[in-house]
């Protein structure tokens, strides 16, 4: 996702010092300065105010912002710090101290000030819509759709609301929704090469590829040195049967990146499909062989923190039974996926999991102990939709009802996280209990 950025403005009051006009005059040069974009210098100013006035919260303040501009976040943090303790309810302050501790990756803290903000003014945007990016960053898409609501709730025209959510969306599988969002953006700026990637992605995404075609090919009109366009639209072309336009797409994306996996990957299945077999085996090892950076997914130290989530999970007791095997053998794959889980092999539990699965996608119980392989491994959006899966063909499974509700509190949708603890509980499963009590008052 294209990084937002949160609007500060640099204070120009200066009510403190009436009747001094050398420090007054220090604090107006400081602020002419800083609309130059002369940080520095700024800085300077602010300081010889600080040090002829220390009481002056604006002071601290402007000069946390050049700090900020200037990338030392730690000594911006400070000089809000002290804003802040000589007027508890300064809110550009909280703002500003809130993006600072999120460059800073310091999400908790970040979270708390914007929570603050929201509290003491719930009628200005920039508060939601930093918390927003925070959370979703964090995987936490539920709560973060509902700031972007507030957002656009308030401000309409924000586009910048309205894509967020559409990312948010998409990573949660709502993409019919996710496409009516991305859609509002290019309706507001037809010059977003990003805009019309997602959206094309999500066109993709609903078995639309002609329509994923046409915004990839804006996306390239608009920047057209990305790879992950020209990859993409190799794909979409390949499934309209282009397969001239998705040969030349792939090398294309191989052009600009020689490493690219997924447009060895492409020009493979294009080989395969035109009869150039030998060809294509070069191509496709070359796509298995090539090592793919792992995204590092941020976690949050909430009210069920990653430690806590991973004790928590640990002691789920499952009634386990003995299953039948069947012709389709996926009872055996799920009995071997569990052993091996329990192993510390998550990889090889996954795989014969997932096979469990294939062979009987109506296999609650192979679902529920997925979603808990895949939250030991941090995937939480996938935890929760097995745990779905394992609800939606028995609706009495307490286990997964309770692994369902700890996650989905510990990435911020209380409401729904108590609801599913509640329902655990209703059904008969003890260990909730204790959950519930703690974390649904």
């Amino acid at each position: 996702m294209k990084r937002f950025y949160l609007i500060i403005f640099f204070t120009v009051v200066f009510t403190s010092l009436t009747k001094g006009q050398t420090p007054a005059e220090f604090f107006n040069r400081g602020i002419q300065k800083s609309k130059t974009n002369d940080f520095k210098g700024a800085l300077g100013d602010f300081s010889q105010v600080i040090s002829m006035s220390p009481d002056n919260p604006q002071a601290y303040y402007n000069r946390g912002l050049c700090k900020a501009f200037m990338e030392d976040y730690p000594g911006a943090i400070l000089d809000y710090d002290k804003a802040i303790s000589l007027k508890s309810d300064y809110y550009d302050a909280l703002l500003a101290r809130g993006d600072s501790r999120d460059k800073r990756e310091e999400y908790p803290s970040a979270i708390s000030d914007l929570n603050k903000a929201v509290e003491m003014d719930a009628t200005d945007s920039r508060a939601y819509l930093k918390r927003g990016m925070i959370r979703s960053k964090l995987q936490y898409y539920q709560a973060a759709i509902q700031d972007f609501n507030n957002v656009i709730e308030l401000e309409p025209e924000n586009a910048q609301a309205f894509y967020a959510r559409g990312i948010c969306r998409t990573k949660l599988g709502d993409y019919e929704s996710a496409l009516k969002d991305f859609t509002q953006v290019v309706q507001k700026n037809d010059r977003l090469a990003h805009v019309f990637k997602s959206r094309a992605a999500t066109f993709a995404k609903l078995n639309n590829p002609r329509a994923a075609v046409d915004d990839y090919t804006r996306a390239i009109t608009l920047d057209a040195e990305d790879v992950t366009s020209y990859s993409q639209r190799g794909f979409a072309r390949y499934q309209v049967f282009d397969y001239a336009g998705a040969l030349t797409d792939f090398e294309k994306a191989l052009s600009l990146d020689p490493q690219n996996p997924a447009a060895f990957y492409g020009r493979g299945l294009v080989k395969t499909r035109t009869g150039a077999s030998r060809e294509s085996i070069d191509d496709l090892t070359k796509a298995i062989e090539i090592d793919s950076p792992l995204e590092v997914k941020a976690t949050y130290a909430g009210p069920i923190t990653k430690n806590v989530l991973d004790n928590l999970r640990a002691a789920i007791v499952e009634n386990s039974r003995l299953l039948e095997l069947t012709n389709e053998r996926a009872e055996a794959y799920y009995v071997r996926g569990v052993s091996k889980s329990r192993t510390g092999d998550g990889k090889a539990a996954m795989a014969d999991l997932s096979k469990a699965i294939e062979l009987n996608p109506l296999f609650s119980e192979a679902y529920f102990s997925r979603a808990l392989v895949r939250s030991a491994a941090n995937d939480q959006v996938g935890a929760i939709q097995d745990c779905s899966n394992a609800i939606r063909f028995n609706a009495r499974y307490a286990e997964a009802y309770y692994m369902r509700g700890l996650i989905r509190y510990s990435q911020g949708d209380e409401a729904s996280g108590c609801q599913d603890l509640t329902k655990a509980v209703e059904l008969g499963y003890k260990v909730a209990v204790a959950a519930q009590k703690q974390y649904c008052k």
